[in-house]
C-alpha cells in the first residue's frame, strides 16, 4: 500500500539498544521508509555500530546521530515530530530545545512513543492512548502511545510498498550460489537466527542426517551453534553479518525460518514461509503471556505451539518434528490477513497528521 500524501516533515527518531537487531533494526527500517517518503530523519541512537552491516550504505535523507551525554544540539534544525522508541526516555535537554521549537514556529507539539511489538489484548486498548506529561521540561505536552500489532485496532506492521514485487523477482539459487550454497534438489534450506535456546541440541540432532542445509546467521546463533556438539551429518553454513536487505533475501531463500526478536518475526511473516520465534526472554518470563497472545492470533497448529514452547523455554518437553505443510498454510493466512490491513507507516503519517493537531 502506498502511503498517502502528506507534507514532508522533520523526524527525531530516539533509540537507546538492548538487542541491536530488533530495536536498531525497527528504528533504522522506519527512518528508512520516512525518508524514502521524502521526510527527513535524524536518528538518535546510543550504540549505532550495527549500522555498519546493517545498512553500509546508509540513506538519503536520515542522519544518525550518536546519543551521547551531552548530546550536541547546536545548530539543530527544528524537528516536527518527536518519536520515543520502546519507552527509552529523551535527554531532557533535547525535550527542553524540543519544546523552545515549537512555541517559535508555533507548530503543534507532536510526540509519539512508539512501543513494542505485542499481540496481547492490552494493545489495542492502549493504542493511541495519550499521556500528559507531568514534570520536566515538556510538562503541557501530550505524549501518545503507538503500538505496532496484527490487527486493525494497532498501528499494524512495517512494510515497504514494493516487499511483494521484490520478493516474486527473487532468484532463489542466485543468491544461495553468492554465499557458496549450492541449491540441490531435495534439499530444505532452513535459517537459524536465536539467542541461546535450551533445545537447541535438540534441533541440531534432529536437523542431522535429513537432507537439510541449516544456515546460521552471524553472532549469538553461530556461537550459539559453535557451543555444542556437531551431530554427524550436519549439514551447516555459517553465514556472514547481512544487510537488511539481505536478511529478507535469506528469509525468502529458505524453506522454514527460526527467527528473534521484533524485526526478523515481523520480515518472516512477510516471507511466507514457515516460522519459529524465539522471543525476546524476560527475567520475570512475562514473554511466556507474549508468545501465547501471538501464538493464538495465529491460530498456531498444535505441533507449532509445542514447538514454540518448547524452543522458548515454556516446557522442556521434547522438540516436535516439525509439520511444514501446515505450518505454511497458517502462515500464507497469516499473512494474507495482514497484506489486507495498512502497514505501519500509513498508520503513523495519519496519525501524526491528525491525532495531534
Amino acid at each position: 500500500m502506498t502511503p498517502p500524501p502528506a507534507s514532508t516533515l522533520r523526524w527525531d527518531i530516539f533509540c537507546k539498544v538492548i538487542d541491536n537487531h530488533g530495536d536498531l533494526g525497527v528504528c533504522w527500517r522506519l527512518a528508512r521508509q520516512l525518508a524514502g517518503c521524502g521526510h527527513a530523519v535524524r536518528l538518535w541512537v546510543d550504540d549505532a555500530g550495527a549500522l555498519t552491516w546493517m545498512a553500509p550504505q546508509g540513506c538519503p535523507g536520515v542522519e544518525v546521530r550518536p546519543w551521547a551525554e551531552p548530546l550536541d544540539l547546536a545548530q539543530l534544525v527544528p524537528g516536527d515530530v518527536l518519536i520515543e522508541a520502546f519507552g527509552c526516555d529523551i535527554p531532557e535537554a533535547f525535550v527542553a530545545l524540543y519544546v523552545q521549537w515549537r512555541a517559535a514556529d508555533d507548530r503543534p507539539a507532536r510526540w509519539v512513543n512508539l512501543e513494542y511489538l505485542s499481540a496481547e489484548d492490552y494493545v489495542e486498548r492502549s493504542h493511541g492512548l495519550p499521556s500528559p506529561i507531568m514534570h520536566g521540561p515538556g510538562r503541557g505536552l501530550t505524549r501518545r502511545f503507538f503500538y505496532p500489532g496484527f490487527t486493525p485496532r494497532t498501528g499494524g506492521l512495517l512494510r515497504e510498498p514494493d516487499l511483494l514485487q521484490r520478493q516474486a523477482r527473487f532468484d532463489r539459487a542466485a543468491w544461495l550460489a553468492r554465499h557458496g550454497i549450492r541449491l540441490q534438489p531435495g534439499t530444505r534450506q532452513v535459517s537459524l537466527f536465536c539467542y541461546e535456546p535450551a533445545a537447541l541440541p535438540d534441533l541440531l540432532a534432529q536437523l542431522a542426517g535429513q537432507p537439510v542445509q541449516l544456515l546460521v546467521t552471524a553472532g549469538r546463533a553461530t556461537a550459539a551453534v559453535q557451543a555444542c556438539a556437531r551431530p554427524a551429518g550436519l549439514a551447516l553454513h555459517f553465514l556472514p553479518y547481512l544487510t537488511q536487505d539481505d536478511y529478507d533475501h535469506l528469509l525468502w531463500a529458505c524453506d522454514l525460518n527460526f527467527v528473534r526478536g521484533e524485526d526478523s518475526l515481523v520480515r518472516a511473516l512477510w516471507a511466507g514461509k514457515p516460522l519459529v520465534w524465539h522471543i525476546y526472554p524476560q527475567h520475570d518470563d512475562a514473554h511466556h503471556a507474549k508468545l501465547e497472545a501471538w501464538l493464538d492470533w495465529l491460530e498456531a497448529p498444535a505441533s507449532l505451539r509445542a514447538f514454540h514452547h518448547t524452543w522458548n523455554g515454556v516446557d522442556t518437553g521434547p522438540l516436535p518434528v516439525p509439520e511444514l505443510e501446515d505450518w505454511s498454510a497458517r502462515t500464507l493466512q497469516a499473512r494474507q490477513l495482514l497484506l489486507a490491513e495498512r502497514d505501519l507507516l500509513v498508520q503513523l503519517l495519519e496519525f501524526v497528521a491528525h491525532v495531534h493537531r
